[in-house]
């Protein structure tokens, strides 16, 4: 227990769940991400339907975990972005984007500062399902 309490405090997630803009609100991607200091930050921009829009600005390894219910898309905007899977990896470069179906065991991880989208369902529990 006190080994996984180590790791969790070692990991220094930053996720913001709150909608950070209501609709009708031009939202500039570009200069939140540049104000962000923290080495793994997720903030909630906005509610589509019963998805959200989150913004990743990450640099290091985030843990194996899955999400039994939900899907994850993942979309680069800058810098490098790797999703270890069971047995292989992807890799994504600005520009590109990638689907985690539900169910399925993955870990995420930016070996240099990288600015990505997210969008999944509203409910969903960012670090994973027990």
């Amino acid at each position: 227990m006190a080994t996984e309490m180590a790791e969790a405090a070692a990991r220094q997630y930053v996720t913001h769940l709150d909608i950070k803009f209501d609709p009708l609100t031009l939202i500039d991607v570009s200069s939140l991400a540049t104000a962000v200091t923290d080495r793994w930050y997720n903030q909630t921009l906005c509610k589509v339907n019963e998805s959200v829009v989150r913004l990743g600005v990450m640099q290091g390894e985030y843990h194996w975990h899955k999400h039994d219910h939900d899907d994850e898309f993942f979309f680069v905007l800058s810098g490098r972005f790797i999703i270890d899977l069971e047995g292989h990896s992807i890799e994504l470069l600005p520009n590109q984007g990638f689907t985690v179906p539900r169910g399925v065991l993955h870990c995420t991880r930016a070996p240099e500062r990288s600015v990505i989208l997210m969008v999944e369902t509203a409910t969903i529990v960012p670090t994973g399902d027990a």
